[in-house]
């Protein structure tokens, strides 16, 4: 007789999770072949890839850590950056897009773990409000240091120039005929070759739920819940306090830097302040709304939330103003306990009868048990 391999409820849930990408990803893709998309709508699926990776990543940060970081954007930001500057540097030396890209993205999530591993030592002994203030300088730190960058490449390699005072230019460089500068200071980075795609997007998207829902169900990721449901019984049975906060803030910030150089090589032009204080509380209201620790809430919420402004387009001056209330409203919704019974008694009576279908036993097995 055949063992049933029984799920736990958890297990049921990430591959749901999986399950539901996969379906999106191939309906999307076969909408895009038949032509059935909006150019607009066409255009913003990379950056929808690129929220939903930002929204997981800050979750793992904010709801299984239980520490409200402000500066994500920072990390994204550091990604955007060194991707672009892999994928420029590497252009005659690998041709094909695919790989420059997924080297860029490597890139960018090194840099990024790099950034988050020197902002966590010192930064995650600090807890609430001043982590939150703390996080959210780092990312206006980052931006401006951005911006005093020039960067360019030639066949001497790279040419780097930190232009604090103001006064040099992409000329101070000397680059030769054939160099190209990538990053001019706060004009950013210019004349990018755009590789980004909606396929490479559905990639990250996968690692990134695979890495942080693995990291979640692992020992490691019950002691990161343990730190944040109570610190001192924690500490109090040996957990290391510093050493699973810093597996869990890196592990974010790397998985932002990457979803950073997906999203830098998505436009031929891109400045720092386009990762403002303003993008870090975007990507926040994604978590808060789609549910502190809830991964799948992170996925509805960033897809809905980065398609609406969009869809509004029709209301003209009062389209944010519809934005805005929209928001309100799904919040009430979402903390209004009613409205959870009203939609959770379905859910529950499907998993009773699914539950009760498969302990009913088969009448062959039932039969040769008799014999």
């Amino acid at each position: 007789m055949r063992k049933k391999i029984r799920l736990s409820r958890a297990a049921k849930t990430d591959y749901a999770t999986y399950l539901g990408v996969i379906l999106a990803f191939a309906i999307v893709s076969t909408l895009m072949g038949e032509g059935m998309l909006s150019r607009s709508f066409t255009g913003q699926l990379v950056p929808i890839c690129c929220y939903i990776v930002m929204a997981v990543s800050l979750n793992l940060t904010v709801g299984i850590l239980g520490e409200l970081s402000l500066g994500h954007a920072g990390f994204m930001s550091v990604g955007a950056f060194s991707g672009i500057v892999a994928a420029m540097s590497l252009q005659s030396a690998i041709p094909s897009e695919a790989l420059r890209l997924a080297i860029a993205i490597v890139v960018g999530a090194a840099f990024a773990a790099v950034a988050g591993f020197i902002v966590g030592v010192p930064v995650l002994r600090l807890r609430g409000d001043y982590l939150a203030i703390v996080t959210l300088a780092f990312g206006e730190i980052i931006k401006e240091l951005i911006n005093c960058l020039i960067i360019g490449y030639d066949e001497n390699g790279l040419h780097i120039i930190f232009n604090a005072g103001g006064t040099k230019t992409v000329t101070d460089l000397g680059l030769t005929e054939n160099g190209t500068a990538i990053i001019k200071g706060a004009q950013g980075a210019t004349g990018t070759e755009t590789l980004s795609s909606f396929t490479a997007g559905f990639i990250l998207i996968m690692l990134t739920l695979i890495i942080v829902l693995n990291l979640v169900r692992s020992r490691s990721g019950r002691a990161i819940m343990a730190l944040r449901d109570n610190r001192i019984a924690a500490e109090s049975v040996g957990i290391n306090v510093t050493k699973y906060k810093l597996m869990a803030f890196v592990t974010s910030a790397a998985l932002a830097g990457a979803a950073g150089a997906l999203y830098g090589l998505n436009l031929s032009n891109l400045t720092a302040a386009k990762f403002n204080f303003n993008t870090s509380i975007l990507i926040l209201v994604f978590v808060v709304l789609g549910g502190l620790g809830n991964i799948w809430g992170s996925i509805v919420a960033a897809t809905v939330l980065t398609i609406l402004p969009e869809a509004l387009r029709g209301f003209d001056d009062y389209r944010m103003l519809v934005y805005a209330v929209v928001l309100i409203l799904v919040m009430l919704a979402t903390n209004n306990a009613q409205l959870k019974a009203m939609f959770s008694k379905p859910l529950r009576s499907i998993r009773e009868l699914a539950s009760r279908t498969s302990s009913r036993p088969q009448k062959g097995v039932a039969a040769s048990g008799k014999d």
